[in-house]
């Protein structure tokens, strides 16, 4: 089928943020709202779901893409506005402690293998650059256990994932969100993936989203992570209203009915 038509959304280059500051990150407030984790199976077109790590068989992965309500609603806003013949996926959203401690594990292990040289702090900060610290902590949990965070990619009418230079997940340079901005000259497939990232970024960031500079797709709302990047912007905040969540069981819901 032809390429959908890019919007002028795709035309303003997207801005360039610092890594996070893990400490000052911990260091907000959470005063949380009480909202649902709600199913984004639930959600019409042009939202597509797609659960990446239950689909690669990680342990303790859920066969579902849940996020709190607001971020369902925000998701729901940001998918229409986008131009016709195009959609959004949504690869991941609250993520059970067991899966981050695996992703962090893993990926931890792969970098140490292939650079034994590096010292534990410089590990630490490599690994932390794609997959952030498990943590429960109520105080400092981490983003994808609070139903804030979100992993999205953009697709055609037909579902098929347009091209945003690297793929989901990939540990590259080439994954940070503004790669493409700092090139001096660009190839016409970087520049397709180029567009479809300031496409999807200003999308988002229209729904009050904030963005994991070494991810294209990860995208925040509520949390610590948003709070932190909404603080050294002119929407600064101390305070975040989303902390650590887990989905309704049948079980969870006994215990209170019978307790």
């Amino acid at each position: 089928m032809p390429a959908p038509s890019i919007s002028d959304k795709a035309l303003s280059p997207i801005p360039s943020h610092p890594a996070p500051q893990w400490d000052k990150v911990s260091r907000l407030s959470i005063t949380d709202n009480g909202e649902r984790l709600l199913p984004m199976s639930l959600a019409p077109a042009p939202i597509r779901v797609f659960p990446a790590y239950a689909r690669l068989g990680i342990p303790g992965a859920v066969n579902e893409c849940f996020v709190r309500e607001g971020v369902y609603r925000a998701l729901m806003t940001a998918a229409r506005s986008l131009p016709d013949g195009i959609g959004l996926i949504v690869l991941d959203g609250w993520r059970p402690w067991r899966v981050q401690q695996y992703l962090f594990e893993t990926l931890q292990a792969a970098i140490q293998n292939r650079q034994p040289e590096l010292s534990e702090s410089e590990l630490l900060a490599r690994t932390r650059e794609f997959v952030s610290v498990p943590s429960q902590d109520p105080s400092a949990p981490s983003p994808h256990l609070t139903g804030g965070a979100v992993d999205v990619t953009l697709c055609d009418a037909d579902g098929v994932p347009l091209d945003m230079g690297t793929l989901f997940d990939e540990t590259l340079p080439a994954s940070h969100t503004d790669h493409f901005e700092k090139l001096d000259s660009l190839t016409a497939n970087q520049r397709n993936a180029r567009d479809h990232r300031r496409l999807l970024y200003h999308t988002m960031a229209e729904q009050g989203f904030t963005n994991l500079p070494s991810e294209w797709w990860h995208y925040d709302l509520g949390d610590q992570l948003w709070g932190h990047y909404c603080a050294s912007s002119n929407s600064g905040t101390n305070s975040v209203y989303y902390g650590p969540t887990e989905p309704e069981t049948i079980e969870n819901r006994w215990r209170r009915q019978l307790g």
